[in-house]
């Protein structure tokens, strides 16, 4: 049986990917992206010409039916993301479980390279041998219960945010009593030309972010509990 090889891609600068990815990015006989467009200009960048296909949150049966038939077929194949980790706060974590279901003796090779949270954790300064992912807040529903389940929790906490609703998430953690306090990193565009760090509390940066305007992704980092209670003392 063929291989699928789930392959980390940079999440700005494009010389972030590992000699190794880009090794069998250039040896597998096809590519499995969420956006090809987006797989396309990594690909352009290395001069690699490759067969894409496509696998994204809203793609149905049959795509994970076509990919299975290819690995049956004995072609290896690499899965790859708009940007970072396979499969972490990516569609690609669906592709694999389904895949596995019906091909339990699949082979799955990881090449590890960059993802936007461990890049985050670390230059934040906090504490990261034990951390809380959440990947991306609810955009409607649920949102609220999100973030006051983020006040129940002791340890370093990350996640993601959009450009359209940083202020809304910065709003909201500072009028929650147990986390308007802690101290917080929110990093913009990282790796990329614009990348810019910003420390303090969610009131001190949703001002900062209000005055220069947010644009571009981010990756939020909350401080420990402990942090707070050690200023206290």
């Amino acid at each position: 049986m063929a291989k699928l090889f789930i392959i980390a891609t940079p999440i700005g600068n494009l010389e972030d990917l590992t000699l190794r990815g880009l090794r069998i990015l250039g040896e597998v006989d096809g590519i499995i992206a969420e956006d090809t467009r987006v797989t396309q200009k990594l690909l352009e960048h290395y001069g690699i010409k490759k067969s894409l296909y496509t696998f994204h949150q809203h793609s149905l049966e049959k795509e994970t039916e076509k990919i299975a038939r290819l690995l049956e077929e004995g072609k290896n194949l690499a899965l790859v993301t708009d940007a970072g980790t396979p499969g972490i706060s990516d569609p690609g974590g669906k592709l694999i479980e389904d895949l596995l279901k019906t091909m339990p003796d699949l082979e799955i090779i990881p090449i590890p390279g960059p993802n936007a949270a461990i890049t985050a954790l670390s230059v934040a300064g906090f504490p990261a041998d034990h951390f809380l992912f959440l990947g991306f807040p609810p955009h409607k529903k649920g949102r609220q219960t999100f973030f006051r389940e983020m006040t129940e929790a002791e340890p370093t906490i990350v996640f993601y945010e959009s450009t359209h609703r940083i202020l809304k998430a910065l709003e909201q953690m500072s009028a929650l009593e147990n986390l308007r306090e802690r101290p917080i990193v929110v990093l913009r565009e990282l790796t990329k030309k614009f990348e810019t760090i910003y420390r303090g509390t969610a009131a001190e940066i949703l001002a900062k972010l209000q005055q220069e305007g947010p644009r571009g992704e981010f990756v939020v980092v909350i401080g420990p509990v402990k942090i707070l209670k050690q200023k206290a003392a």
